[in-house]
């Protein structure tokens, strides 16, 4: 395992936030599997750009609400990379719509992809890195701040996941020192792109050498 570089996940990596994210970690020598759902083409292109540029990069997707799919896409990046050090979950559904036109389902949806979607890629993940020797780490970005109107769905959605991740890393610490898990929050609106992205790759760096 000593010349295999490290492995990263990075939901939501092919556009925006993840894709920056994506950049970051291929740059700090991690082979990088870049999830999408609708944007498979920018997947692809992204994991090209880095394959020329030396580092072993694929594209993966899946739907976030569909739950088998999810955890087929993890296996096949730990299948594929023998390992996976590093997952980034930046996948958000941020659907706008005013309050007295939501309905049940609005806010389910959001929940299904920001919570559960979520859960379910750091449940699969973490059951790898508790079986490495040098564990893992597990970072989740959620929005907090004022909530901006028309987002009541995404808003109070994002709000379960430093809960979970909280959650989860006292699970996961209780069994391995060395598998971490934690939420960055950030404002909302959000910093620019690469900004975010320089805050989360700090995150990471910090929990993992912490």
């Amino acid at each position: 395992m000593a010349d295999r570089p490290p492995v990263a996940l990075v939901t939501g990596g092919a556009r925006g936030v993840g894709a920056e994210v994506v950049r970051g970690l291929a740059a700090r020598g991690h082979a990088v599997a870049i999830h999408c759902h609708a944007s498979l083409r920018e997947a692809r292109a992204l994991a090209e750009e880095l394959a020329v540029a030396g580092t072993p990069a694929l594209a993966v997707t899946a739907n976030l609400r569909e739950e088998g799919a999810v955890r087929a896409l993890v296996h096949r990046v730990a299948d594929q990379f023998g390992r996976i050090d590093v997952v980034a979950a930046c996948a958000r559904l941020r659907r706008p719509g005013r309050f007295e036109e939501l309905v049940g389902t609005d806010l389910a949806h959001h929940y299904e992809v920001n919570v559960i979607g979520t859960f379910v890629v750091a449940q699969e993940a973490a059951a790898v890195m508790l079986a490495q020797e040098s564990g893992g780490v597990i970072l989740a970005l959620a929005a907090t701040g004022d909530p901006r109107p028309a987002e009541l769905a995404a808003f109070t959605s994002q709000g379960a996941i430093p809960a979970l991740l909280q959650s989860l890393d006292a699970e996961c610490r209780a069994r391995h020192p060395r598998v971490r898990a934690a939420c960055l929050t950030a404002p909302s609106p959000p910093p620019p792109p690469a900004d975010l992205a320089a805050t989360l790759l700090s995150r990471i760096d910090e929990l993992r050498n912490g």
